[in-house]
């Protein structure tokens, strides 16, 4: 979500070395773009991890840093490592560290404003470190990912094993039934019946998408669903358990028709590829993680509340916003009409 803010700073300031720190993981989400002239990937372990950091940091003598974390290790780290300005928000008890602060947005009672992501760090690029180059106060722009072909022959593996003997031409939806918090999961029986109504609907290969841990869910859902498909069973594959990996999943979700998801990272995945999405909020708020779409890849937005009024941020009702709230039913009439639109025959699967 940061990837319209880098690249606003990419294109306005040609000639210029950007230099780029992040944690492991990062960088092979980032491989295949063109932000950043060098990435420094470290990860702050630990009370002298900061200190440790910022030395390998200090020889590139960067002048400018801009923070787009909340950390108050990140801002701890780039001033030990001497870098004279230090752009961020001013939060965390971290506003002494900076020398270019921005207050964080909140609501009339103190908390939090449920601010999309990526607007938040625009804000921040475009109040203090835009402006010189920039004319007139262009919107940003959408979400933004590459695939290396090292990537891309490694989602040519994974579905290999994930759909052995099967033709992956006809078209393939990513399910992503996962999620960092469990109570943002949209019920696990449920995606599995929609991923037999996929297969059945459109002859597409289904695969149900999830990280190392959670790959007895991604299991249970496969099973499932296979089940009741009989001949078409082997046209539902599991990505958790062959091997997916951040790099790969770009190239597997690049290629694809379709994702339905819940409220986690693959969801942005597709958005920069410009995937058709069906995205499933519960008791988090969706406008913290609104995210622009390209034309070819709308996004239909479910909301398990939706006719909680603006003024209140779904996290504050976890019962009436809870995941279960959102329909089968809806999720099907969302899903639907865009697999059929995929099967058009002037429209191909992505890739």
């Amino acid at each position: 979500m940061a990837t319209p803010t880098l690249r606003a700073v990419r294109a306005g300031f040609p000639g210029i070395f950007v230099g780029g720190l992040c944690r492991p993981g990062i960088d092979e989400l980032l491989a295949g773009t063109d932000f950043f002239d060098e990435l420094h990937v470290e990860r702050a372990a630990g009370v002298m991890g900061p200190k440790f950091i910022a030395a390998k940091v200090r020889p590139r003598r960067y002048d400018t840093a801009l923070l787009l974390t909340n950390s108050f290790s990140t801002a701890l780290t780039v001033r030990i490592a001497g870098v004279p300005r230090r752009v961020g928000y001013d939060r965390d008890a971290r506003g002494l560290l900076l020398t270019d602060r921005m207050p964080a947005p909140k609501r009339p009672d103190g908390s939090w404003e449920p601010v999309p992501a990526v607007r938040y760090y625009w804000a921040l690029a475009e109040r203090f470190i835009l402006p010189a180059s920039r004319v007139g106060g262009a919107a940003f722009g959408p979400l933004e990912l590459g695939v290396t072909p090292a990537q891309d022959g490694a989602a040519n593996h994974v579905l290999a094993r994930a759909f052995p003997g099967i033709d992956l031409s006809r078209g393939l939806a990513i399910l992503n039934p996962g999620g960092n918090n469990p109570s943002k999961r949209w019920p696990a029986d449920r995606f599995a019946r929609l991923a037999a109504g996929l297969v059945r609907a459109s002859g597409w290969a289904v695969a149900v998408n999830g990280s190392p841990k959670e790959v007895e869910l991604t299991r249970d859902i496969v099973t499932a669903a296979r089940s009741v498909l009989g001949a078409d069973a082997a046209r539902v594959g599991d990505l958790a358990a062959n091997g997916i990996t951040l790099g790969s999943l770009k190239g597997i979700v690049k290629r694809s028709g379709l994702m339905v998801t819940n409220d986690t990272g693959p969801r942005h995945i597709a958005a920069a590829f410009g995937v058709p999405l069906v995205s499933l909020f519960g008791p988090t708020d969706h406008r913290w993680t609104t995210i622009p779409t390209r034309p070819e890849g709308p996004e239909t937005i479910l909301l398990a509340a939706p006719s909680l009024p603006e003024s209140e941020a779904a996290n504050d009702h976890p019962d009436r916003c809870a995941i279960e709230r959102v329909e089968y039913e809806r999720v099907w009439a969302a899903a639907e009409p865009l697999i059929r639109a995929g099967m058009e025959p002037s429209k191909t699967p992505h890739g």
